[in-house]
């Protein structure tokens, strides 16, 4: 099992549960954060004081995933975020050495 982490522009978010759901994705958690990285921050005006946005709204989507389901689901994260400019995310993949669901004890896949 694998969970991937997707940081994502917030008007994105919809296209890409979509993207995942269609995929067979039982669950997802979304997450609103802030950040930066090559896109840094800007200035903006208010009331006549200028001042610096460092870190920008972002979104970040949390799946776990049966291992042979990673690469096509990455596909479909890229496809559906992607606007081909500066700031449009980053998608991280981590191994999962165990999910279990409280309520009944599943373990492994069954608790996905």
């Amino acid at each position: 099992m694998k969970k991937i982490e997707a940081i994502i522009k917030p008007f994105k978010l919809e296209e890409v549960k979509e993207a995942l759901t269609s995929l067979g994705a039982h669950g997802l958690t979304i997450t609103e954060v802030k950040g930066f990285g090559r896109q840094k921050g800007h200035t903006e005006l208010y009331r006549g004081a200028e001042y610096v946005v460092d870190f920008l709204p972002k979104i970040k989507v949390e799946v776990v995933l049966d291992a042979s389901m990673v690469e096509e689901a990455i596909e479909k994260i890229i496809k559906a975020a992607s606007m081909g400019k500066i700031g449009d995310g980053k998608i991280f993949v981590s191994p999962v050495e165990e999910v279990i669901r409280i309520r009944t004890g599943e373990r492994g896949a069954e608790a996905i």
